[in-house]
Protein backbone atom coordinates (compact mmCIF):
# COMPACT_ATOMS: atom_id res chain seq x y z
CA UNK A 1 0.00 0.00 0.00
CA UNK A 2 1.37 3.41 0.46
CA UNK A 3 3.73 4.99 2.84
CA UNK A 4 2.60 4.90 6.52
CA UNK A 5 2.30 8.66 8.18
CA UNK A 6 -0.20 10.14 9.79
CA UNK A 7 -2.27 11.91 7.67
CA UNK A 8 -5.59 14.09 8.79
CA UNK A 9 -8.10 14.96 6.17
CA UNK A 10 -11.17 17.63 6.55
CA UNK A 11 -13.62 19.76 5.35
CA UNK A 12 -12.37 22.93 6.32
CA UNK A 13 -15.10 25.31 7.14
CA UNK A 14 -17.29 22.84 8.62
CA UNK A 15 -14.47 21.24 11.37
CA UNK A 16 -15.51 17.61 10.28
CA UNK A 17 -12.81 14.60 10.09
CA UNK A 18 -12.83 12.90 7.15
CA UNK A 19 -9.89 10.46 8.68
CA UNK A 20 -7.04 11.31 11.30
CA UNK A 21 -5.03 8.33 10.03
CA UNK A 22 -5.02 8.27 6.53
CA UNK A 23 -2.64 6.48 4.01
CA UNK A 24 -1.11 7.70 0.76
CA UNK A 25 -0.42 5.87 -2.34
CA UNK A 26 1.81 8.42 -4.22
CA UNK A 27 3.92 6.02 -6.05
CA UNK A 28 2.67 4.22 -8.88
CA UNK A 29 2.48 0.69 -7.51
CA UNK A 30 1.40 1.90 -4.48
CA UNK A 31 -1.65 3.58 -6.57
CA UNK A 32 -2.49 0.66 -8.44
CA UNK A 33 -2.56 -2.02 -5.55
CA UNK A 34 -4.84 0.73 -3.37
CA UNK A 35 -6.57 -1.24 -1.28
CA UNK A 36 -6.21 -4.47 -2.81
CA UNK A 37 -5.59 -7.69 -0.66
CA UNK A 38 -7.06 -5.79 2.50
CA UNK A 39 -10.23 -6.89 4.56
CA UNK A 40 -11.03 -3.91 5.99
CA UNK A 41 -10.02 -0.69 7.52
CA UNK A 42 -9.60 -1.54 10.95
CA UNK A 43 -5.67 0.19 10.52
CA UNK A 44 -6.70 3.33 9.39
CA UNK A 45 -9.00 5.38 8.32
CA UNK A 46 -9.10 5.43 4.55
CA UNK A 47 -6.58 5.85 1.55
CA UNK A 48 -5.64 9.11 -0.26
CA UNK A 49 -4.43 8.56 -4.48
CA UNK A 50 -2.71 10.91 -5.37
CA UNK A 51 -2.51 11.69 -9.22
CA UNK A 52 -5.55 9.17 -9.82
CA UNK A 53 -9.29 10.63 -11.66
CA UNK A 54 -10.75 7.07 -11.46
CA UNK A 55 -10.73 3.88 -9.41
CA UNK A 56 -12.16 0.57 -9.39
CA UNK A 57 -13.18 -2.05 -6.39
CA UNK A 58 -12.41 -5.20 -8.36
CA UNK A 59 -11.30 -7.93 -5.69
CA UNK A 60 -12.12 -5.75 -3.48
CA UNK A 61 -13.71 -7.76 -0.40
CA UNK A 62 -15.95 -4.57 1.48
CA UNK A 63 -17.76 -1.24 0.03
CA UNK A 64 -16.22 1.95 0.10
CA UNK A 65 -16.97 5.82 -0.05
CA UNK A 66 -15.20 7.74 -2.49
CA UNK A 67 -14.53 11.46 -2.33
CA UNK A 68 -12.70 12.65 -5.89
CA UNK A 69 -10.77 15.99 -5.28
CA UNK A 70 -9.39 19.03 -7.70
CA UNK A 71 -6.27 19.86 -7.67
CA UNK A 72 -7.39 22.44 -5.02
CA UNK A 73 -8.76 20.26 -2.84
CA UNK A 74 -12.20 20.59 -3.85
CA UNK A 75 -14.72 17.57 -3.44
CA UNK A 76 -16.06 17.42 -7.11
CA UNK A 77 -18.05 14.15 -6.61
CA UNK A 78 -18.70 11.70 -3.86
CA UNK A 79 -19.76 7.89 -4.46
CA UNK A 80 -21.16 6.44 -1.34
CA UNK A 81 -21.08 2.74 -0.35
CA UNK A 82 -19.52 1.60 -3.83
CA UNK A 83 -19.82 -2.42 -3.94
CA UNK A 84 -16.95 -4.82 -4.99
CA UNK A 85 -16.29 -5.39 -8.63
CA UNK A 86 -17.14 -2.11 -9.78
CA UNK A 87 -15.47 1.08 -11.72
CA UNK A 88 -16.40 4.67 -12.13
CA UNK A 89 -16.10 7.13 -14.38
CA UNK A 90 -13.73 9.07 -15.50
CA UNK A 91 -13.70 12.58 -13.63
CA UNK A 92 -11.09 14.94 -15.66
CA UNK A 93 -10.88 17.73 -13.07
CA UNK A 94 -9.97 15.07 -10.47
CA UNK A 95 -6.10 14.86 -9.24
CA UNK A 96 -6.93 13.09 -5.99
CA UNK A 97 -8.99 10.30 -4.75
CA UNK A 98 -9.86 9.64 -1.33
CA UNK A 99 -11.74 6.10 0.07
CA UNK A 100 -13.29 5.45 3.35
CA UNK A 101 -14.76 2.58 4.71
CA UNK A 102 -18.27 1.89 3.25
CA UNK A 103 -21.02 4.09 5.14
CA UNK A 104 -18.51 5.94 7.00
CA UNK A 105 -18.79 9.24 5.20
CA UNK A 106 -20.52 12.23 7.58
CA UNK A 107 -23.79 13.09 5.61
CA UNK A 108 -22.95 17.02 5.66
CA UNK A 109 -20.16 16.05 3.15
CA UNK A 110 -21.04 18.00 0.02
CA UNK A 111 -19.59 18.25 -3.50
CA UNK A 112 -17.93 21.85 -3.32
CA UNK A 113 -16.47 21.48 0.22
CA UNK A 114 -13.06 22.73 0.61
CA UNK A 115 -11.12 19.57 1.96
CA UNK A 116 -7.95 20.22 4.16
CA UNK A 117 -5.10 17.66 4.46
CA UNK A 118 -2.46 17.98 7.18
CA UNK A 119 0.47 15.79 7.29
CA UNK A 120 1.45 15.02 10.70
Amino acid sequence: MGKRQTTTIKIASKEIALGKSVVEANTIASRMIGLLGTSSMNDFDGLLITKCNSIHTFFMKYDIDVIFLDSGNRIIQIIRSIKPWRITRIYFRASKVLELSGGTLDENVHIGDQVEICIN
